[in-house]
């Protein structure tokens, strides 16, 4: 009997769901632990990395909730872990364009480009800033919680929740 022949209980779809659940649990675990680390709570605007955590944490918990195999499914609930996801995925994409943005302002102070930075292409200085050529905030940080939102977000692709048959 080989894998594929074997019947399966929980269902393929099923397994990839709670596997896409744990892993937005890894990505919120180490985007915090990267926040904590970094003290990333000086000023107002890093508030809005840790209102993100808070979001895909709350979207998290009602898609684990929804895995479990007596759970309540509710249409309602998995609709609102969707609306979150798209919540927290906005947050995220203002975090990477906030981080891009303070690198950008960084540029003319920065001690290998700051004296030619006016003479460097915009272009080039947009890499620059994406990169962290310049600057010291890390473009990809948000990116990571942009990811995790996404993952969360590809959790409620057809839910069983939302078939219409269990509305």
């Amino acid at each position: 009997m080989t894998l594929t022949a074997r019947p399966d209980a929980i269902g393929a779809a099923s397994l990839l769901r709670r596997g896409l659940v744990v892993l937005a649990f890894l990505g919120i675990a180490g985007a915090s632990a990267e926040l904590a680390f970094t003290k990333h709570w000086t000023t107002i605007g890093m508030a809005v990395a840790w209102v993100d955590i808070a979001v895909c944490l709350v979207a998290g918990v009602i898609l684990a909730i929804a895995a479990f195999p007596r759970a309540v499914r509710s249409r309602r609930a998995i609709l609102m872990a969707r609306w979150l996801s798209v919540v927290g995925l906005v947050l995220a994409v203002v975090g990477v364009v906030l981080h891009v943005w303070a690198n950008l302002q960084a540029g003319p102070a920065d001690p290998t480009l700051g004296a030619t930075w006016a003479t460097i292409p915009p272009l080039e200085q947009l890499w620059d800033a994406v990169t962290g050529t310049v600057g010291k905030a890390p473009s990809l940080a948000p990116g990571a919680l942009a990811e995790t939102s996404l993952i969360l977000l590809l959790a409620t692709v057809r839910h069983p929740a939302l078939d219409a048959r269990a509305a």
